[in-house]
Parts: structure tokens; sequence; C-alpha cells
């Protein structure tokens, strides 16, 4: 879970995420914040299930992310945002396919539910875009390539570089997956989006790297 100034949520997504009993640990990386989150989470230490991890300035999400994979001990995983627009009682349905060998990553998409609220206008037509840009240049079909809830098996990324910072992870990591010809499915979700006065942080700067990180992965390694 890659965590940046979520006072308003840190608890009660914990909460939630912990309530899912297949969760056998929660791995909370902390990317510099300064808004009493970071407090919060101090609340959480005698948890056995939670492992903290502080980075000591802000690095962005993909670095957040990185950091929690590599220290990750479970040989399946799943990231979590840190805000409530995912909702944790939905990992049973994405980590089933992968645990069962079916698949080896299991995508979660917004855009294939009929339960899922219609988010802003510009960010749901920034993601089809995107979608359908790293479809045309990988041959895939997905529906939801920008979704937080990925789930892979720790095979699948042990030797995997992941060199971005920000939001630039989603087609990074995308676009290694495709080109490792893993298996990759996607399966409905709910989804509860927020506005940017609620604390979405993804920029129009973020989808112009999305397209620039999803043409240089198609062509180098």
């Amino acid at each position: 879970m890659p965590v940046y100034n979520e006072i308003s949520t840190i608890r009660e997504i914990i909460d939630r995420v912990l309530d899912v009993e297949i969760v056998s640990e929660l791995l909370i990386v902390d990317d510099g914040s300064s808004d009493g989150t970071r407090e919060a989470l101090a609340e959480f230490r005698d948890d056995p299930r939670i492992r903290l991890i502080l980075h000591e300035h802000n690095q962005g999400k993909g670095a957040a992310v990185v950091t929690g994979m590599r220290a990750a001990r479970g040989q399946i995983m799943i990231v979590q945002d840190a805000d409530l627009e995912y909702d944790p009682q939905e990992y049973r349905k994405l980590v089933a396919p992968v645990a069962a060998g079916e698949y080896d990553v299991v995508y979660g998409s917004r855009f294939a539910s009929t339960k899922t609220k219609r988010p802003m206008l510009m960010n749901w037509f920034a993601n089809w875009v995107l979608t359908q840009f790293t479809n045309l240049l990988f041959g895939s079909r997905l529906t939801d390539m920008e979704t937080c809830y990925k789930v892979f098996r720790r095979e699948v990324v042990e030797d995997m570089e992941i060199n971005a910072r920000r939001f630039d992870f989603e087609p990074e990591f995308t676009a290694k997956l495709l080109k490792q010809n893993v298996r990759v499915h996607e399966i409905p979700i709910s989804f509860n989006p927020r506005g940017y006065a609620e604390g979405k942080k993804i920029n129009a700067w973020d989808g112009v790297m999305a397209v620039w990180t999803l043409i240089k992965y198609r062509f180098v390694d």
C-alpha cells in the first residue's frame, strides 16, 4: 500500500484491508507524508500483520510500490491505494485465479463492471485512451490498464526492473508484463471515484508521461 498524505482515509482503508481473512501481510510504504498520516500509521505498529516502511522524502507512487514489491514476503501480491476508491472485499475473486494457477496476473477492471461509478469525464476518457493505446502497441485486449488492483505472483516481478517513480508505474509495469507474454486476465470490480478536492493526485502531465512510457517500453527493455 503506497501512502502519501491520506490522513482522511488511512485508518479506514487499513481496517478494511485487515478485515479480509486472506490477507497475511499488509506492507505500507509511507512516501514522505506531512499531513499527520505518518503519525496515524504509528498507531498500527503493534499489529503483527502490518509492516511499515518510511520513505524519508516524497518520491512518488511508483517508487513506493516498487519498495513494497521488493520487501513483500508473500507469494501473491496485490497493490492497494490508500484512499477508498477500491474495495478490499474483492480480493478473493481477484486472487483466486492466480492462486489456482490459471493466470499469472489479474487486473481488476473498473470499466468492465456495471457496479462502478463513472469517474470524472476527463479521467475516464484519459484512461480509455491510454488503455486503447496499450492494446494497439502490445496486441493486448485490456479494458483498464491504469487500474490500481493488480494481482501477481512473486516470480513475475522478481527480475523485473521498474524505473517509474510516479504514476508512470502503471504503463511501465503493464508494458513489461505484456512483453513477457505472461497470462494476464481481467475481472470486473466496483469503483468509487474521488475528485481532486478529496485528494486525487494524478494530473494531465501524468497522462503525457504514460504515453511516453508505453512507447519507450514497447521498443526497449
